[in-house]
């Protein structure tokens, strides 16, 4: 793994201990209820930490982050184009054999347009076959380019050489569901009663807003390599509270928010117990271009200019975030730095610009710059949001710029969003695998999680581009043109500070790594010491 972030903070793991004694099971939050337990509906990574421990896909990742086989023991392609999956022998949890037919049929529901997946064009990016006209509506699922040669053989077949595809299927959103089950129960296909796993965990109880709880699975293929028999995810949005929770033992696993970082780093015990891992994610603001303020570029690049990212990242946050000039991470593969000519300016000159933009669009003293920021219930979001407004405030003036905040929960958020009926949000894009264009791709015109509805060719083009640059150094310039069109000319976005991933587990659970930057962690890789 190329360019790797070292961990911000020094880690000093605390010493095994032996779990209680009749423990056998991990109790973790995961921040907020989940969008769904649908692998073609959900798009948030709480809903993906919790599909990825009952459904496996054809490829997974490592402790390290390196792409590993899954469902498929293994895979070829002669030309980057065609590319071959070969099947294990897996079962479902009710005794069916896992197939690849149950992945064509999945693959087809993704992208169909009338499942309304978040990532209905998440084949599209991949180039698969007609995805792209499947997805628009203007040709049958049945003619996307992906087939069974046999019960363990499945075909996928694209449009361009896509030399990272075998990467692109780390995405739960690719993932097999058992078909019979889907056409049999529709939406509640997802119910505990319902769900098929073919993990090491099946479903046990959803609670929505309590717990989700998940079981061993007995038919998982590899279940006597699984330790752990029963997880608990907890949707906890009060950081502190889940810290408390933890403090006092009923949790195993939990974020740190920034407030308590220093406390926790200094605890005698918590401190050993404290993770800090880098992570490929990128917090921002997205203007709604849709609304007439900021259609315009100019306002959009005031924005961008005057906040103070740099605060943000280091005294607000303090834990090791960057701030963020460009949207993609500068430590994924192949990246770097797109050397905006904005990030070398100073403080002064950077609000001096921002207010002539401004001015230009017809915003100043007296006719002040009017709208909301959405965010999700979270105290984290809730100090960052109102840390930027301050700062804006501050740089600009109360005079010119007229900021409030509204919140909603996790769901609501995302559906306010997708409907585009905010004026900016606040979000968060992880990556979906190690390669630009698992950022990049998010903005392209009509992407599904493109929701601030940013559009440009130029941009579009750039990306087309990569796919058949000659070599590495070449599509990393194609990257870093696309990263100045969306950024430094278009504000497409606000970019405000890369991700760094701070979290306490229990000295007795064994087997985690905090070395993957994508955070995808399998429970069944876990164990407890006893």
């Amino acid at each position: 793994m190329k360019n790797k972030i070292p961990p911000p903070a020094a880690e000093t793991a605390a010493a095994p201990s032996a779990a209680p004694a009749a423990k056998n099971n991990v109790i973790i939050d995961i921040g907020a209820e989940p969008s769904s337990l649908d692998p073609h509906k959900a798009s948030d990574s709480g809903a993906f930490d919790v599909m990825r421990q009952m459904l496996l896909g054809l490829v997974a990742a490592d402790g390290e982050g390196k792409t590993v086989p899954a469902l498929a023991e293994k895979w070829e392609s002669a030309d980057n184009k065609v590319w071959t999956f070969h099947l294990r022998d897996a079962k479902w949890n009710n005794g069916d054999p896992v197939t690849a037919d149950d992945f064509v049929f999945s693959l087809r529901r993704l992208t169909d347009p009338a499942t309304g997946s978040p990532y209905g064009g998440y084949l599209v990016d991949a180039k698969v076959e007609n995805a792209a006209a499947v997805n628009q509506g203007k040709a049958k699922p049945e003619t996307l380019g992906v087939k069974a040669l046999d019960a363990k053989t499945l075909q996928i077949t694209l449009s361009e050489a896509v030399p990272y595809f075998p990467d692109m299927m780390l995405l739960p959103v690719t993932y097999a569901v058992h078909a019979k089950t889907v056409q049999q129960h529709g939406d509640k296909w997802t119910q505990p009663e319902h769900y098929v796993a073919n993990a090491a965990y099946k479903l046990k109880e959803w609670t929505v807003n309590s717990q989700i709880v998940l079981e061993r699975n007995p038919d998982f293929y590899d279940n006597a390599q699984t330790d752990i028999n029963e997880i608990v995810f907890l949707p906890i949005t009060d950081a502190s509270a889940s810290l408390n929770r933890y403090r006092a033992g009923e949790l195993d696993f939990a974020a740190v928010p920034p407030a308590q970082f220093q406390q926790v780093k200094d605890d005698a015990v918590l401190g050993k117990e404290m993770r800090v891992r880098p992570r490929l994610c990128t917090f921002y603001y997205e203007p709604n271009i849709k609304q007439p303020k900021f259609a315009d570029a100019k306002v959009r690049r005031a924005l961008m200019l005057s906040l103070d990212r740099e605060t943000i990242a280091g005294k607000v946050l303090g834990r090791g975030e960057t701030p963020a000039y460009q949207f993609t991470p500068p430590s994924i593969n192949d990246m770097g730095d797109a050397a905006m000519d904005w990030r070398g300016w100073d403080k002064a000159k950077r609000i001096e610009e921002a207010k002539k933009l401004l001015a230009e669009a017809g915003y100043g003293a007296g006719k002040p710059l009017r709208f909301e920021i959405l965010y999700n219930t979270s105290d984290v979001s809730k100090q960052l949001v109102s840390a930027s407004m301050a700062l804006w405030k501050e740089a600009l003036g109360a005079d010119w710029v007229d900021i409030q905040a509204v919140n909603q929960e996790w769901k609501t958020f995302l559906d306010t969003k997708r409907a585009g009926k905010f004026d900016v949000g606040f979000s968060g894009w992880c990556a979906d695998y190690n390669e630009p264009s698992s950022f990049l791709n998010m903005m392209r015109t009509g992407n599904g999680n493109n929701s601030n509805a940013y559009a440009n060719p130029e941009f579009d083009a750039l990306l087309d581009k990569t796919l058949s640059a000659p070599d590495a150094a070449a599509r990393q310039k194609l990257y870093h043109d696309a990263e100045r069109v969306l950024i430094d000319q278009d504000a497409g976005m606000v970019p405000v500070f890369h991700r760094v991933s701070v979290s306490v587990l229990k000295p007795y659970v064994l087997g985690f790594s905090g070395n993957d930057p994508m955070g995808n962690y399998q429970i069944k890789d876990w164990e407890l010491s006893r």
